[in-house]
């Protein structure tokens, strides 16, 4: 369960938002100094926005442009301006996202179509023309190229924002033009409380759905709403609770549960790694207020009580182990039969 990622889809006109600058979580830097830019008029021509996926970039984003394009002429959009309202009903002509065919690659085709032709065309009615260009790390280098002119030489209405969660894929000459801003991870004591006072989350859960999301509002917005993350954790706790008790016929039948769901390995293991440092953390402080699962406290307890230091070490150096192999291809039912091998080791 990955956070949210776009598919290439032809709709231009598409708008990610909406919320007030107000209604971020987190990112006071960033948005400090996107209002400062509105309210001096020293609005850049061109934005990198950069910070892992679900970090809240395309929301910032979209802020921003709705700022700009406001009649209400504040550093906040207003939310009832005419502006405003196409930005909420996704129909603004003058704020464009950038979009692409193929997964996972933007052509030369898509940007100069999109972006490079466009933008000599005088916005329709607003003081700014916006592209919005999520996933810029896609572009080819003929894409990046094709762009560089119009980021060196805009017209003075031109507004381009380039979201990435690797910036390093960006060519060095598209980096040095552009305002880079860096996204940092949301503190999770300010995750779970979004989600328990927006999203209604019970304590526990937002608790679970918060360590998961590591800083990632999108992350944790997103495993809060999904019943598959939901079942997933489910799972992984009724793995973890029963491991060192299960026969041999009951391991190789998890084993195969978890090769049905190799695209979510990632998130199984990090739901295994958030329970045996609970295990840890409990075993070496006796307190229950840190831990990411509290509701199993009594199976906490009892690991605690089996397990020593160094197998919990072993157990937690085995999880990031098998990160590694699986990046790596290493054949997945071995790596998986390693790993278990080690828990089972109490």
């Amino acid at each position: 369960m990955s956070a949210g990622y776009d598919g290439g889809h032809k709709r231009q006109k598409e708008v990610i938002l909406m919320a007030g600058f107000h209604d971020i979580i987190g990112h006071d830097d960033i948005i400090r100094h996107l209002k400062n830019a509105i309210e001096t008029g020293k609005v850049s021509h061109s934005y990198i926005f950069t910070g892992e996926p679900g970090s809240g970039k395309k929301l910032l984003a979209g802020t921003f442009a709705a700022a700009l394009q406001c009649e209400s002429g504040e550093s906040e959009p207003c939310m009832t301006c005419d502006s405003c309202k196409k930005v909420i009903g996704k129909n603004h002509p003058d704020i464009i996202t950038v979009t692409h065919e193929k997964p996972g690659s933007i052509s030369i085709d898509e940007v100069r179509e999109q972006v490079v032709h466009d933008v000599d065309i005088k916005p329709y009615c607003s003081p700014y023309k916006i592209y919005i260009i999520p996933d810029a790390e896609m572009m080819t280098v003929q894409a990046q190229n094709a762009l560089l002119k119009t980021i060196e030489e805009p017209p003075e209405y031109a507004v381009i924002m380039l979201l990435t969660s690797n910036v390093d894929a960006l060519l060095p000459t598209i980096q040095s033009r552009c305002v880079r801003l860096d996204l940092k991870v949301v503190d999770d004591n300010l995750v779970k409380k979004y989600l328990m006072e927006r999203l209604h989350v019970p304590d526990y859960q937002a608790e679970i759905d918060a360590s998961f999301a590591q800083g990632s509002i999108g992350k944790a917005q997103e495993a809060a709403t999904s019943e598959e993350f939901s079942k997933m954790t489910e799972n992984a706790l009724k793995i973890l609770k029963y491991v060192n008790t299960m026969q041999t016929y009951e391991l190789t039948d998890v084993l195969r549960a978890l090769s049905d769901e190799k695209q979510h390995i990632s998130d199984y293991l990090d739901i295994f790694q958030f329970w045996f440092r609970d295990v840890l953390m409990f075993k070496a402080t006796r307190e229950i207020d840190n831990l990411v699962f509290k509701q199993e406290i009594n199976y906490i307890k009892e690991q605690a009580s089996q397990r020593s230091y160094e197998n919990l070490e072993k157990i937690l150096e085995a999880l990031e182990k098998t990160k590694v192999r699986l990046r790596a291809n290493v054949n997945f039912e071995l790596a998986l039969e390693l790993l278990f091998l080690t828990i089972r080791e109490s």
